[in-house]
């Protein structure tokens, strides 16, 4: 049946893989395509970038981290549950070509819209070097599938508990140290991708960013993805997600992913309660 959960992964507290039957989207997505998903009837419309699929077996990959009620609805689905909704692929395709040698840069859930990139890269006939950041060890995903796809991969943990301790931007300063870089990307935390543009721009790497983040309902009528890229607003959800990391206007778009946290909270609440009293 489509948009059947056939294996759920539970990689930490908060964050979750799921494997859903989907053929034509298996079929069809390409690195950078994102879906909107619907839970179920009473379900808000949520972006999430496909992490992967299998043709063969018409399943995508989708990685989910609990922030509002629709999320931790989706994280709270198992093995045989079924999706209400999903659409796709959505967004512009990441432009994959032979350049050299990528550098593929992932903080936290970040890693998840990498790993189709790197994959995508690698078979093109690039090198491939990816950073995988987070704030600790627990909190390190899809580590086996990247190494899978990449020629070296580096560990970044703000606290030390795995691989090197420090932010991605050292990582960057290390390898940038020690080899030529012909391009970059990162996909992460709108802070993380703002000092990580910083550093390739230092070393004048042309870079992308992944601003999946910030899209809400994928089709760009709500304009709450709104960005300023090199002084022109574009939408995420129809004109990237990916963009030139070093014309987007970072502090903006952290200041709107603060916008809708009022309701957010309002609305986990109201989700709390309901919970409570269907158990009562």
């Amino acid at each position: 049946m489509d948009n059947k959960i056939v294996e759920k992964i539970q990689f930490s507290e908060n964050v979750v893989k799921l494997i859903i039957n989907s053929p034509y989207i298996a079929r069809s997505r390409k690195a950078g395509h994102f879906v909107i998903v619907r839970v179920d009837e009473e379900g808000e419309r949520i972006p999430l970038t496909i992490a992967g699929s299998h043709p063969e077996n018409g399943t995508i990959m989708l990685v989910i981290q609990r922030v509002g009620v629709s999320s931790a609805k989706l994280c709270d689905l198992n093995v045989g549950d079924t999706i209400l909704d999903i659409v796709g692929p959505l967004g512009e395709a990441t432009k994959i070509h032979k350049v050299g040698t990528i550098l593929a840069c992932g903080g936290g859930v970040g890693v998840a819209p990498m790993l189709p990139i790197v994959e995508a890269f690698k078979e093109a006939g690039n090198r491939v070097i990816s950073i995988i950041a987070a704030r600790t060890k627990d909190l390190i995903i899809l580590e086996d599938e990247i190494r899978k796809h990449s020629d070296e991969v580096v560990i970044m943990t703000d606290d030390g508990s795995y691989g090197n301790k420090g932010l991605v931007t050292k990582g960057i300063e290390d390898i940038v140290a020690k080899e030529k870089i012909n391009e970059a990307i990162v996909i992460g935390p709108a802070i993380m991708m703002k000092f990580a543009a910083l550093t390739t721009k230092k070393h004048n790497i042309p870079t992308q960013a992944s601003l999946n983040t910030i899209m809400v309902d994928g089709t760009g009528m709500c304009g709450a993805c709104r960005v300023s890229v090199g002084g022109q607003t574009k939408f995420v959800c129809v004109d990237g997600p990916e963009f030139d990391a070093h014309l987007v206007d970072f502090d903006e778009m952290i200041e709107r992913l603060g916008a809708y946290k009022d309701q957010e909270i309002i609305a986990h609440e109201k989700h709390e309660h309901k919970c409570k009293s269907k158990h009562q």
